[in-house]
């Protein structure tokens, strides 16, 4: 059997498919191929479920090239794993040819021969809700076991293992601190993040700064005393985060990347004009501030500071 799941838009949308996928194969004789975007497609690198990773490519000619190219190949299941409607991928699933066509019913339901009831979005977790994708093809969600997956190389883990060996050649608990973000609205302030990382000095922790390269020089400009670490490839940073015993992270990818590694998580959300559940990790114990403003700019310090520093004490003490 012959399965295309189509997977577009940013990381963490990629992240959240992967324990589908993983369900699939365990359950499934079948090769599984992802239509992935030129934003995630290297989410998918190394998983050894999945047979080839096809990059969605954008323009009206070059849709229509890669959609005869796909009839060609002739898929025997063409899922798509959105749950938001999206005009590109209504168009390309119609197009595209197919005897089973499997999707969430979102107002564009003749395009699909299978249609998967889309769980409340207020209750029900993102990775719960792909789950139930597997139902048409007579597989049950195994919620229990499912988890992100995330497979970085085995020189990328080298490669961090050495890097971190250098900047911490003491072991202690490892505390990582997320600064960078997608949008300025996640981004909770220089002034906030130097009283944190002031106040976390009374702690025999190690602490790590991490950035995205964007950002590299104006964190390294506003915190010159703190190990900081940035890398350009995902998969590395994905090795990176298995070393915390805790992360502190803006709503970003990296929490579900701490999620396929089960580090302990805090977070800070914005929950702006939507009740859907936060992206919360699907398999790591966490603690949150949620916002419901447009950005954490009014998040203060105080509020962070009363419900991080308990939560950080109990997974020290948990470590020890």
């Amino acid at each position: 059997m012959k399965i295309l799941i189509v997977r577009l838009n940013n990381i963490g949308d990629a992240l959240v498919t992967t324990p589908f996928i993983a369900l699939l194969k365990k359950n499934l004789n079948c090769e599984l191929l992802i239509l992935a975007s030129h934003k995630n497609y290297f989410v998918f690198k190394n998983n050894p479920a999945i047979s080839e990773i096809i990059i969605f490519k954008k323009g009206i000619k070059n849709i229509l090239t890669q959609i005869k190219e796909i009839n060609k190949n002739e898929y025997d299941v063409i899922i798509d794993s959105h749950d938001d409607l999206s005009t590109t991928v209504a168009t390309f699933v119609a197009l595209t040819k197919s005897k089973y066509k499997i999707g969430f019913a979102k107002g564009i339901d003749k395009l699909f021969t299978h249609l998967v009831k889309r769980e409340n979005p207020t209750i029900t977790h993102v990775i719960d809700r792909l789950l139930n994708l597997s139902l048409p093809l007579s597989i049950s969600p195994d919620r229990e076991n499912a988890n992100v997956k995330i497979y970085p190389e085995e020189k990328d883990n080298i490669e961090i293992e050495n890097v971190f060996a250098s900047i911490f050649p003491e072991k202690k608990f490892n505390l990582f601190i997320n600064i960078s973000e997608i949008g300025a609205a996640r981004f909770w302030g220089i002034k906030n993040y130097q009283n944190f990382l002031r106040d976390l000095k009374k702690y025999p922790i190690n602490i790590l700064v991490t950035t995205l390269q964007k950002d590299f020089q104006i964190v390294k400009e506003n915190f010159p005393d703190e190990k900081i670490y940035y890398t350009e490839s995902f998969l590395k940073f994905a090795a990176l985060i298995s070393k915390a015993n805790l992360l502190f992270t803006p709503d970003t990818s990296i929490v579900h990347l701490a999620s396929a590694c089960q580090v302990p998580v805090f977070g800070l959300y914005v929950k702006y004009k939507t009740e859907n559940m936060i992206w919360s990790p699907y398999r790591s114990e966490y603690d949150a501030i949620v916002t419901t403003e447009a950005n954490l700019w009014n998040v203060n310090y105080e509020e962070v500071a009363r419900k991080f520093f308990p939560f950080l004490e109990k997974q020290i003490k948990k470590s020890e």
